[in-house]
């Protein structure tokens, strides 16, 4: 995918998430993260949390995992999903577009995987927290200054990938088909999800994809390229003047796809409930994948 401009609004949102809240500790979802591993040594363990249930949010992850988020075995379908939360490679939404996403597809059958991947670093305190908001911001907004861009780091889809392929790996002890394990991601985490969707390591290319309130670009679409479900508000201040390139060189590929592009919804919309018809999403996404015979037990 192209690199995309960092904006105002962005910073705005993980300002608020991940420095305005009074620290915490990581919530006990992650008693059962599974560490993932880095190339070479990864530095000591620097996150920091904050928020409260319903709004966590880490930042400086160092050390990436995958917490398992499954079904009761009586409702297991077979069909794995992981989650990629978003927050500008700086900071990850781990409920709204993390663990509410994962319970919410267990309640129905789906094998959830959250993942916490890796971010570019920030300050440790909130005051140097909204010095670096404030001069990413400047840079944005000062004419002629170079602008920051926002693609997935190199370390970021090493993360994306070592998610699919642990999926794999332990599938028949998740109770997962290795052939239905898909990826989606919100914002930042849907660009990480393109990026994983486009590997050329088709060992780590998920099965099926779902972008949601990411990048609608233009982007090379190979002819064996996964399924495509995405989602996006018409008022995204980000991303919702896209021109749509992305669907249409899906379907110039041949590739199975389809887009919600909603009218209200803005951007992050998650699990929150806006009484628009962005809170569909996940039920959309949910009808999907069971038409396109994702659910069904006896693949």
């Amino acid at each position: 995918m192209k690199p995309l401009l960092f904006s105002a609004v962005l910073a705005a949102l993980f300002v608020t998430a991940a420095s305005a809240q009074e620290r915490s500790a990581p919530p006990p979802e992650l008693t059962g993260a599974i560490a993932l591993g880095v190339k070479g040594k990864a530095p000591p363990n620097a996150e920091i949390w904050s928020g409260a249930k319903g709004q966590r949010g880490v930042r400086n992850v160092t050390n990436p995992t995958l917490t398992p988020v499954l079904p009761d075995p009586a409702k297991a379908t077979g069909a794995a999903v992981i989650i990629a939360p978003g927050g500008g490679f700086i900071a990850l939404g781990m409920d709204s577009e993390g663990f509410e996403v994962a319970h919410w597809l267990a309640d129905r059958g789906v094998a959830a995987f959250v993942l916490k991947y890796r971010l570019k670093p920030t300050p440790a305190d909130s005051a140097g927290m909204a010095a670096y908001v404030s001069e990413m911001t400047k840079a944005f907004t000062t004419p002629g200054a170079p602008r920051p861009v926002l693609a997935t780091p190199s370390y970021t889809l090493e993360d994306a990938e070592n998610a699919v392929r642990l999926v794999r790996r332990r599938a028949a002890e998740w109770g997962v088909d290795p052939h239905r394990v898909g990826f989606i991601g919100f914002s930042a985490g849907a660009l990480t999800t393109m990026s994983v969707g486009l590997t050329p390591n088709k060992d780590a290319r998920p099965d099926f994809i779902g972008p949601i309130y990411g990048s609608m670009e233009r982007t090379e679409v190979p002819k064996d390229a996964p399924p495509l479900f995405a989602a996006l508000a018409a008022d995204d201040r980000l991303f919702g003047q896209s021109d749509l390139g992305l669907i249409s060189a899906w379907r110039e590929a041949g590739r199975p796809f389809e887009l919600h592009f909603y009218e209200h919804g803005g951007h992050g919309f998650g699990m929150r409930k806006q009484g628009t018809t962005s809170d569909l999403w996940i039920e959309e996404f949910y009808a999907w994948m069971k038409a396109r015979g994702l659910l069904n037990r006896s693949n």
